[in-house]
């Protein structure tokens, strides 16, 4: 991933999309999202990291998972924590063939060295597994600075409803079809997202950084009511086409 010219700057927000390279698939299976889970995970860390110390922990996690256990990050993660982190991350959502992240830098250019390990050591695991060479990820990520609470609330609906589309292609632009559909997806079945966490439901809780996010969107029902909202606005505007939204 070539030098970025744009300074992050520590303390600021950012929210972060990075796509395959040609759009091409970055998660063909489950295996593959919980790498990346892994990966936003350990990689978020200033010291130099082998993330293939992990793999009986990414193991134990989808046996947990075919359990039906709630929690999947075994607790290794939650009682040794010795990362010197880069940033804080107070969302995520892992779409098939894109990432969005939203930021908050904590070290100098933490944002940048954060994503080229993420960039390299996914890539690496990626094209190895896949037999195939070359980048995974487009050269460059797109990067947008949070200046106001109201652009912050809009972007965790965004980053947090993007897996709509998997269900209802082109909700955004045309509406979506069915509400309560939508909402058991989000909150049922959809879990290559920190919107579990931020609804109690106990999935990838130590990948995050909430406390933040609680108190900017009203807690667990503020976080709940936003993306409500936002999914019946487009529910009403599917029914009644003709109706003149602001």
């Amino acid at each position: 991933m070539p030098f970025r010219r744009e300074q992050f700057v520590n303390e600021e927000i950012y929210h972060i999309v990075v796509r395959g390279i040609d759009n091409n698939l970055i998660f063909k299976d489950i295996d593959d999202y919980y790498r990346g889970i892994f990966s936003i995970y350990e990689f978020n860390n200033g010291n130099s990291v082998s993330i293939t110390k992990r793999r009986r922990d990414i193991r134990k996690a989808k046996e947990n998972m075919k359990l039906g256990q709630a929690r999947v990050l075994t607790s290794s993660f939650d009682l040794i924590d010795n990362r010197d982190k880069l940033v804080e991350i107070l969302a995520f959502c892992f779409m098939p063939n894109h990432i969005h992240l939203l930021l908050k830098q904590v070290q100098e250019n933490g944002i940048s060295v954060f994503m080229q390990k993420l960039n390299g050591g996914y890539g690496r695991y990626f094209n190895i597994k896949y037999k195939r060479k070359g980048y995974v990820f487009q050269n460059r990520f797109v990067s947008v600075i949070i200046k106001t609470n109201d652009q912050l609330k809009i972007v965790f609906v965004y980053v947090h409803t993007n897996p709509v589309s998997l269900i209802e292609p082109k909700w955004k632009e045309i509406g979506i079809k069915n509400y309560d559909n939508v909402i058991q997806f989000l909150e049922e079945k959809y879990r290559w997202s920190s919107y579990f966490d931020y609804i109690n439901k106990k999935n990838f809780p130590s990948v995050t950084e909430r406390n933040f996010m609680f108190e900017t969107m009203g807690g667990e029902e503020g976080s709940k009511d936003s993306i409500y909202n936002w999914i019946k606005y487009k529910n009403e505007f599917t029914e009644f086409p003709d109706l003149k939204l602001e």
